[in-house]
């Protein structure tokens, strides 16, 4: 599994730390067993109740990042997605990433197309992707890129193969694909009896609380970080309690790329629509939902639209809810919370 440390690397989606607090309790904490390590280019680490400690499902946990990575990681030259953004045709994908395809698609239409896979060529050229990338770049470059952009130009055949209008489209899946990992590894716990359970890989969370056998855990509550961090000590802004929900964080303060002669800041999310790395007064967007991947993929459409959009959206998608700080003329912090987030967050 050695490949799995570098096959991702930056061109995930960069987020705010979030990590494990702890979990309400009714009683004495039931037997968990936590397993830890590197994939698809950061840290994960899991909680999970089992009864025996002598059994562990670190094999299973493995196996899925190794299943996603040779389906969709655009930083392994052997996986499906790489075929098709070398022009291959023939590849028949697999049923995860149909799965991941399909989300996408959705997310891209009611959005507006503020979330687009085929990014990839601007990633790319921006310096945010596993290709290199394009110096100085000019207004005539991101427009020849925008000509490969576009949702609208890819599709799905009957028989599971990716079909492009032009070939130079460049698939790009990490804005929702370690959610969606994330859910796999749910998925698995789910069919091996596990009630209980806390994956967090790269900041991003799926929980399963309240088990049917034991009843001693409600809820886990994890911590976001403040967008504005002091140096010497964590800042932290929120609690969420989380039981059988997922939560991504995307955020513009922390990953960016400084052009070496103009000193401009470009930050890490390129908004399909202009082709250009976004500026925003939007420092992050937490997100909650029943699944990570989508959790992810709206996290990343919320970062890029403009922020009147964004609170539209919201209210015409019942099935997310988030917390959005942005700075105003001053530099200080505004908040802007959905009532269904509202109610997630302690004291």
């Amino acid at each position: 599994m050695g490949s799995l440390k570098s096959n991702w690397g930056f061109s995930l989606i960069f987020i705010l730390s979030l990590f494990f607090i702890g979990c309400s309790q009714t009683e004495s904490e039931p037997n968990f067993k936590t397993e830890q390590g590197y994939a698809l280019g950061t840290t994960y680490t899991i909680k999970y109740e089992i009864e025996n400690d002598s059994v562990s499902l670190k094999p299973q946990i493995e196996a899925v990042f190794d299943t996603v990575n040779k389906s969709m990681s655009t930083y392994l030259p052997t996986s499906d997605i790489s075929a098709i953004n070398r022009g291959d045709t023939t590849v028949v994908v697999d049923k995860y990433f149909v799965e991941v395809f399909m989300k996408a698609k959705e997310v891209w239409r009611k959005t507006g197309g503020f979330f687009d896979p085929t990014i990839g060529a601007l990633a790319n050229a921006w310096g945010f992707g596993p290709e290199m990338a394009i110096d100085h770049m000019e207004a005539h470059e991101v427009d020849s890129l925008l000509q490969l952009t576009g949702f609208n130009k890819v599709f799905m055949s009957e028989g599971h193969t990716v079909v492009k209008k032009n070939k130079d489209i460049y698939l790009d899946f990490n804005a929702l694909a370690k959610g969606y990992t994330i859910d796999l590894i749910g998925r698995m716990f789910d069919e091996n009896g596990v009630d209980n359970y806390l994956i967090e890989l790269g900041g991003e969370i799926l929980t399963r609380g309240n088990s049917k056998k034991t009843n001693k855990i409600k809820n886990w509550v994890v911590a976001i970080d403040s967008p504005v961090q002091d140096n010497e000590q964590r800042v932290l802004i929120a609690k969420v309690q989380l039981k059988d929900k997922a939560m991504a964080t995307s955020g513009n303060y922390r990953k960016f790329r400084v052009d070496k002669e103009t000193g401009e800041h470009y930050v890490h999310i390129i908004n399909p629509l202009t082709g250009y790395p976004q500026k925003s007064n939007v420092l992050s967007v937490s997100v909650v939902a029943k699944t990570c991947m989508v959790a992810d993929a709206y996290a990343t459409a919320l970062m890029v639209m403009p922020l009147d959009k964004a609170k539209e959206l919201l209210k015409e998608t019942p099935e997310i809810e988030a917390y959005m700080i942005s700075a105003d003329r001053d530099g200080d912090l505004v908040e802007y919370k959905t009532k269904g987030f509202q109610e997630l967050l302690i004291e």
